[in-house]
């Protein structure tokens, strides 16, 4: 496995595959606006603030949220290897409660590739005012993602879409 000779270069950010995506569209009004940037080899790194709007429990996260933010890192992670995906299956083990108006770093790897399936894993830590953070992770994810032919498997559902013409965009940032 290797890196794709067309993947953004380290220390870049990873192009987001459309403006409305949930996880890392800037249009999306209430997304979570993850920045995932190009790490050396097969690897990662991520940061997203995490508002008050995504309390769960009282002044900490929603797991949902953070479900969400690791399925988004990981999965434009793979895009380093040239394969665009979508979510198989995704397990978070939470360490300790996450305070609402923080910073989450993220860094993701890629595990393996098999076929279709592209195997990954992920760490968050709380970033400090400094930009030094917790020493340990305060969730850690695993995943398993299937890559697919993006417009061949949401062609029946683009005209669902908010900008059914963003499609042709979309699919144009969607593999390097």
């Amino acid at each position: 496995m290797s890196r794709h000779p067309k993947a953004t270069p380290p220390g870049q950010p990873i192009r987001f595959h459309h403006a409305l995506c949930y996880g890392c569209g800037d249009d999306a009004v209430n997304g979570l606006h993850v920045t995932v940037t190009a790490g050396e080899g097969l690897g990662s790194t991520a940061t997203m603030n995490v508002a008050s709007w995504m309390e769960g429990g009282p002044g900490v996260i929603h797991g949902g949220i953070l479900s969400a933010a690791f399925d988004e890192v990981m999965g434009t992670t793979a895009l380093l290897i040239g394969v665009p995906v979508v979510t198989g299956h995704l397990e978070i083990d939470f360490a300790q409660p996450i305070p609402i108006e923080s910073s989450l770093r993220f860094t993701a790897t890629i595990l393996g590739k098999q076929r279709r399936k592209v195997y990954t894993s992920s760490a968050a830590y709380i970033d400090g005012p400094d930009g030094a953070g917790e020493a340990k992770p305060v969730a850690t994810s695993q995943a398993l993602f299937i890559g697919i032919d993006p417009r061949q498997h949401f062609s029946e559902h683009v005209a669902n879409s908010q900008r059914p013409d963003e499609h042709q965009r979309w699919a144009k940032y969607s593999s390097p």
